[in-house]
């Protein structure tokens, strides 16, 4: 009932120990606190929270209009629902050094799992589009050095994500990593790498977990989880993914609205109330207060 019986410090260490097997973990996008609940429903091992659809969400471009607090307040909403660890996207870590410590202590105080941040310059633009520039390697390094240092719980992972692939090339993505880990970094992030043979040449030269981003419409080919696997990458997120796929039905159901003036032949296509009910735990508030729920929804 209401949120995770989980604490914060348990799925963090849970995720660590987790990571540390090897094996390669999925983080679907969850765009709200209920789709969150879905995925750990659904059986996968974490869930990512995307800056760009908070930015999305929030009728905005994704070029680093979201504010801290906003954030990590959509970051507190989703990570209390499940008892799964949840990675969120904190851009440029919101300011200079000093702002991208604040940032990892709230995210910390929000229940977080992790969070990764990026050496792209402000404003920040989506790491699949062109016309990316990155920061130079002290800046970025600063950056990670700020978030290893005041995070209060060592199990608070710290993935340093780098856009440099995009504007100089694997080779300097490759160092780049390598810098970014001597800085402390748990993590590595490589944006907007264009095969399999270059998540395998990062994975050669570092020895840190790394993370694919499998977003669609990008710099990357859509590679399997097998495939990602076989490469050796260790964590895998489909950031925007779900919320694609329901705008896409949302729009659908729209054009059905106006051309039809009624849903009656989309009724296949919702989650049924009584799903929605299973999913939100509605019951177990009876155990609670048996006048909340004292009826039941036929199928």
């Amino acid at each position: 009932m209401l949120y995770s019986t989980t604490t914060a410090a348990q799925k963090r260490a849970q995720f660590r120990a987790r990571l540390g097997e090897g094996e390669l973990l999925r983080f679907p996008g969850a765009f709200n606190p209920l789709s969150a609940r879905l995925i750990e429903q659904k059986g996968f091992e974490g869930v990512y929270i995307s800056g760009a659809v908070l930015s999305a969400d929030l009728g905005l471009p994704d070029i680093g209009l979201t504010t801290q607090t906003e954030v990590a307040a959509r970051g507190r909403q989703i990570a209390r629902v499940t008892d799964l660890p949840a990675i969120i996207d904190a851009d440029t870590g919101f300011g200079e050094p000093m702002n991208v410590a604040r940032t990892v202590q709230e995210f910390e105080d929000a229940g977080l799992a992790g969070c990764h941040i990026e050496d792209q310059i402000n404003p920040k633009r989506c790491g699949h589009l062109d016309g990316k520039q990155v920061v130079d390697e002290q800046t970025a390094v600063k950056r990670i050095r700020a978030a290893v240092d005041a995070r209060r719980d060592e199990n608070f992972l710290i993935v340093a994500r780098t856009d440099i692939r995009a504007a100089e090339g694997l080779d300097a993505a490759i160092d780049r990593a390598k810098r970014l880990v001597d800085a402390g970094a748990d993590a590595v992030f490589p944006e907007a790498m264009r095969t399999l043979e270059e998540f395998e040449a990062m994975r050669k030269a570092v020895e840190v977990p790394l993370l694919a981003n499998m977003t669609e419409f990008g710099k990357s080919d859509l590679f399997s989880v097998a495939q990602l696997r076989d490469a050796g990458l260790n964590m895998v997120i489909w950031p925007v993914s779900m919320l694609r796929i329901a705008m896409g039905a949302t729009d659908r159901a729209l054009d059905a609205l106006l051309d039809a003036g009624h849903l009656r032949d989309k009724l296949d296509e919702m989650q049924h109330r009584a799903d929605l009910y299973d999913l939100i735990d509605y019951e177990s508030y009876n155990r609670f207060d048996t006048s909340v729920f004292n009826f039941r929804v036929e199928r």
